[in-house]
């Protein structure tokens, strides 16, 4: 597996504003994550810890066994 980004896995309701709730997320984690290793800021560029970027894909009702095991074997 890339150890160079992360896969998330979660259900929305269809009217959710998904690429809301990514940056929501992603402002949230990388605050907890430099609160708690607050030595990694020495690592950042300009104290980024997310990309601006993402790919988010939809699944279409795809068992969820197919699609963790996709996951799992990214990068193969």
């Amino acid at each position: 597996m890339n150890r160079d980004h992360v896969h998330i896995l979660f259900k929305a309701h269809p009217n959710t504003e998904i690429s809301k709730f990514i940056n929501a997320y992603k402002s949230a984690s990388s605050r907890l994550i430099k609160k708690e290793f607050p030595n990694i800021k020495s690592k950042l560029w300009k104290e980024a810890f997310w990309s601006r970027g993402f790919c988010l894909v939809t699944t279409g009702g795809a068992p969820i066994d197919v699609i963790k095991q996709y996951i799992e074997n990214q990068g193969k």
